[in-house]
């Protein structure tokens, strides 16, 4: 399911509008590939139901006239301790059972949770930031680079594939596209602005988040 934040706090700027846009399993926003590369200005939303969705929460979350700064952040899969994504992964990961969805190659954009909350900081604070970021790491990996970064964090092997057949089953067709295609989602704007990741890369990321 995907969702959407509007954050608000007191201590915003009144010409400042913030929206979160953000799903559980990948970016919904652009088109599952094995090959594409997507930044922000990367076309998108508009080849399902999900990006359908998501268009229409960005819509509908627009402020008119340009007098309010406004910023977009698609985020990945959020990894952070105590629940998300990773939460559903651990079990089996740490009884040995874990590994790769399908075959393993699609792209797996993901975002630490604290680098996730230091982007909509950095949006909110940074007067020249606008638009739309990418909120996923700079470090690009597929679902078999995850399965074996997180397998190591574990001190687990994670070598038992989830087969293309059971996801569907389980999933069905259009989330089980999203998770046995995905997407290689770059954060070219969200590092253009200035902001430095503390988690770019995966394996400490995940080092941290099961510790």
């Amino acid at each position: 399911m995907s969702s959407l934040r509007r954050d608000c706090p007191s201590a915003m700027q009144p010409s400042t509008w913030l929206e979160r846009t953000s799903s559980t399993h990948s970016e919904a926003y652009y088109q599952p590939s094995l090959t594409a590369e997507y930044d922000e200005d990367s076309p998108g939303g508009d080849f399902d139901f999900f990006s359908n969705l998501v268009t229409k929460w960005e819509t509908a979350a627009r402020l008119p006239g340009e007098s309010t700064r406004q910023v977009v952040v698609r985020s990945g899969v959020v990894l952070g301790r105590g629940g998300g994504a990773i939460s559903h992964m651990l079990l089996p990961f740490r009884l040995g059972l874990g590994g790769p969805i399908g075959s393993g190659h699609q792209f797996f954009p993901w975002i630490h949770i604290g680098d996730l909350a230091g982007i909509l900081t950095h949006a909110l604070e940074a007067n020249h930031v606008q638009g739309v970021l990418n909120g996923v790491a700079p470090a690009s990996a597929t679902n078999a680079e995850f399965a074996q970064a997180l397998g190591t964090a574990l001190g687990r092997p994670a070598l038992i594939p989830l087969p293309s057949t059971v996801v569907q089953a389980v999933f069905g067709r259009e989330r089980a596209i999203m998770l046995l295609e995905g997407q290689k989602v770059i954060p070219r704007r969200t590092l253009a602005t200035g902001y430095q990741y503390a988690f770019p890369e995966l394996g400490p990321a995940l080092k941290e988040v099961v510790s």
